[in-house]
């Protein structure tokens, strides 16, 4: 019993919100509102799964909210100023390429910590996207075939959610059957361990941050899609939410441990939430205060049981 609730007190959780949800509003179960909360956290899902990579080599990346806004307005801003699709949307993942450059560059080559790198970093990225958009939205002369990826529909299926279970599939095939895989959780579970066996801890250090900014990336360019503009503070909520998701995901499966699988099981108890909450009607600041708390029950129902220890 101490073993299932380990690994699965927080899908528990989960399951238990959802059937709280369903009991709230009878919209819940829809097909319409179930394809809602895949859209929902389609691009906190990649953010989060992004962040995996990170915290698989035990390196946090504060900056992706930021990276996710830098994305979503390059992409635009080339749009309008008349360049093709496929330049703008390179461009866009291109910042995300650079973005990691530089936090692995000060990460794994000067040796700054992660979390104050990524900060700093973080702080350059947010004046900068202001500098870009002039402190408004970019939005007006997009063409269709750019709003189609955050807004289309493919077997009836939200094109963002089809993006984020690709995104989900691949990364948890990479993390749990390749040897890339392995060799990035002994980085991640002993540095020095893994040095002694041959594994360049550095170079899988930096492709854990590198992977985080370029999936963030990938989700302002969803996310800019689907609102149909370019707005240089739209990715900040992705920074708190995203580690939510992670931290929610490695108190289940492998507690301790960042999972993809844990990831989206973490961001679908925030998605769950939010929408449920908002089928009640309650106001923001009190979805804000419920969902606090639902993650603090979750997170606590493995700590009981374990000595586990997120950071």
């Amino acid at each position: 019993m101490r073993l299932v609730a380990q690994k699965y007190g927080t899908l528990l959780v989960l399951f238990l919100v959802i059937a709280a949800c369903g009991a709230i509003s009878d919209r819940f179960f829809t097909v319409s509102n179930l394809l809602n909360i895949l859209q929902q956290i389609s691009m906190l899902t990649i953010v989060a799964v992004g962040l995996t990579y990170g915290f698989a080599a035990k390196e946090m990346d504060l900056s992706v909210g930021y990276t996710v806004g830098l994305a979503g307005l390059a992409a635009p801003l080339l749009l309008i100023a008349g360049y093709s699709l496929p330049v703008a949307l390179a461009a866009a993942l291109a910042c995300g390429i650079v973005v990691g450059a530089v936090n692995s560059l000060l990460v794994v080559s000067i040796g700054v910590p992660s979390l104050i790198a990524t900060l700093a970093t973080g702080s350059i990225l947010f004046g900068v996207n202001f500098i870009l958009s002039g402190g408004r939205a970019i939005y007006g002369g997009l063409p269709a075939s750019y709003l189609s990826i955050g807004q289309g529909r493919l077997f009836g299926i939200p094109s963002t959610a089809v993006a984020m279970l690709l995104v989900v599939g691949i990364s948890w095939f990479l993390l749990e059957r390749t040897v890339f895989g392995r060799r990035l959780y002994a980085v991640g579970g002993n540095a020095r361990a893994a040095e002694l066996s041959g594994i360049n801890g550095r170079s899988f250090r930096a492709i854990g941050l590198a992977f985080s900014a370029l999936f963030a990336a990938g989700a302002g360019i969803l996310l800019s899609a689907r609102l149909g503009s370019g707005q240089p503070n739209a990715g900040e909520t992705y920074l708190l939410d995203g580690l939510a998701a992670v931290f929610i995901g490695m108190t289940m499966l492998r507690p301790g441990t960042a999972t993809v699988l844990g990831t989206f099981f973490g961001a679908l108890l925030i998605g769950v939430m939010n929408n449920g909450l908002n089928l009640a009607g309650m106001d923001t600041y009190v979805q804000s205060i419920v969902k606090g708390i639902v993650i603090v029950i979750a997170v606590s129902i493995v700590s009981r049981t374990t000595s586990l220890k997120l950071l």
